[in-house]
Formats: structure tokens, C-alpha cells, sequence
């Protein structure tokens, strides 16, 4: 079962509500950047799941999942074959995952594994004719797709979501979380 509320809802919800009352004394500003940041946090959450059952929906006659369709364009989008820890790296997912994925999808004839000339151990992944075809079908739907989506609305606005959305990701990726775990100030019971 799926529950849908708007983004709104949940920053009025009870929990948001006894969380502000906690940090009096912060700059209104302050509170309303955090609420900002926490509804984009919830929308990318939100559209994510919606992204990937959507991809799901359009590629699976292809053979493909949203997973497998995403190797496949790390792999269509990189000027040399690379090995799956570099494939990995690349879609920000763990090696093991990869290496699932490219196990299934050899086993379905969409990649195959050639030899690495600077490792032995590690294989390159290539897509074989099977798999460009089923990627260059999944980018076709997915192109007419996001017209339909897109219709009516404008380049810059996405250009700025998308500029925003990155600088987030590289300000994530050089934060340190525990620091926010570390500082929280250690409650007495409970």
C-alpha cells in the first residue's frame, strides 16, 4: 500500500511541528531553509521510487529493468569499456550490486566480459548487439516520454533544479554526517 501526501502535509505534520518547537532560537530563515531543504529531500525521495517503477513499466518488454537500463547507459555513455567497480563508482552504487547486475544481464545476453589489458582480474563489461539494441529502444521511449512530461514547461527551470540538485549532491558527498550525529547534544533516560 502506497500513502501519498503532499510535501506540505508532512512539514505541518505533529513530528515537524514538536521538532521546531526544539529549536527555538533559530533564525526564521534558518528554520525556513531547513523546511525547505527537508520537502526537496522528500520530493527526490518521492520521484525516485515514481522514476524507477515508471522505468521499470517502460523497458521491461525490453528485457530491462530501470537497474539494468541504468548499466547499460554507463556503459553506452563512457568513451572505454570499463570494469564494474569503475561502472559502480560512476552510478554511485556498490560494486556488489553492479557486479549482480552485470552477472544477469551476461546471463541474458545483453553484456558480455572482455579483458582488461591494465588488470587480469578485473573484466571489462561491453554491451553486446542484444544490449545496444535494448538501449537504444529504452533512450527512444524514454525520449518520447519525457516530451509528453516536459510539455508546457520551460528549459531554465529544469536547468535550475538541476544545477541546484548538483551543487546538494556535491556538498553531500563532502559533508561528514556523523559530525551531526556527534554534536547532538546526549539526552539523560530513556
Amino acid at each position: 500500500m502506497t500513502i501519498h501526501c503532499h510535501v506540505d502535509d508532512l512539514i505541518q505534520s505533529p513530528i515537524s511541528v514538536s521538532m521546531r518547537t526544539k529549536t527555538k532560537g533559530i533564525a526564521p530563515d534558518e528554520e525556513r531553509l531547513r523546511r525547505a531543504w527537508t520537502g526537496l529531500v522528500i520530493e527526490v525521495f518521492r520521484m525516485n521510487g515514481d522514476l524507477l517503477a515508471a522505468g521499470d513499466a517502460l523497458v521491461g518488454d525490453l528485457g530491462l529493468t530501470s537497474a539494468r537500463w541504468q548499466v547499460l547507459g554507463a556503459i553506452a555513455l563512457s568513451p572505454v569499456p570499463l570494469p564494474v567497480a569503475h561502472i559502480a563508482r560512476n552510478m554511485g552504487l556498490t560494486r556488489q550490486a553492479v557486479q549482480r547486475l552485470v552477472d544477469d544481464m551476461r546471463a541474458d545476453g545483453f553484456v558480455c566480459l572482455e579483458p582488461n589489458p591494465h588488470h587480469r582480474r578485473a573484466m571489462l563489461v561491453v554491451a553486446t548487439e542484444r544490449g545496444d539494441t535494448a538501449y537504444r529502444a529504452a533512450i527512444a521511449r524514454q525520449e518520447r516520454w519525457a516530451d509528453a512530461l516536459t510539455a508546457g514547461l520551460s528549459a531554465e527551470a529544469f536547468e535550475a533544479a538541476g544545477t541546484l540538485l548538483r551543487e546538494m549532491q556535491h556538498r553531500i558527498e563532502g559533508s561528514d554526517p556523523a559530525a551531526a550525529i556527534e554534536a547532538q547534544p546526549q539526552t539523560q533516560g530513556a
